[in-house]
């Protein structure tokens, strides 16, 4: 129990780090919630990587991007909408669903989900995470 809990601590904050250091060198600033919610979305990503090992890494794009597109949904309508922190705004983006997500992003995110496809497989392989 210990153990997964250091595991998943681990995971969360590798996976918030580099997220919010990928926002940083895209968007020149981020935000703590976007920190957090790469954290969420990196142990998620890396939990259903690690279950389903031999697939494809078109299927772990897909898998990465739905993941991730999913929960942007719903932190976006949190803070974005509820809350009106205004952290991002889709809205002038091409079928954007309430300013939240695009295809862009959600292509963008399948790209993303390339390395961090190589980082999952090298930390279970390095570290059994």
């Amino acid at each position: 129990m210990i153990r997964a809990f250091f595991c998943n601590s681990l995971l969360f904050l590798l996976g918030g780090f580099g997220y919010g250091i990928t926002e940083l060198l895209w968007r020149r600033y981020t935000h703590w919630s976007m920190v957090l919610t790469g954290g969420f979305c990196f142990t998620v990503i890396y939990r259903i990587f690690k279950l389903l090992n031999n697939i494809s890494l078109m299927k772990k794009c897909l898998i990465g991007s739905l993941v991730i597109t999913v929960t942007e949904f719903f932190v976006g309508c949190r803070v974005n909408i509820q809350k009106n922190m205004n952290i991002w705004d889709y809205s002038n983006h091409p079928l954007n669903y309430h300013g939240q997500i695009c295809p862009f992003y959600t292509v963008m995110w399948a790209l993303l989900s390339i390395p961090v496809a190589f980082l999952c497989r090298f930390l279970c392989r390095r570290f059994d995470l």
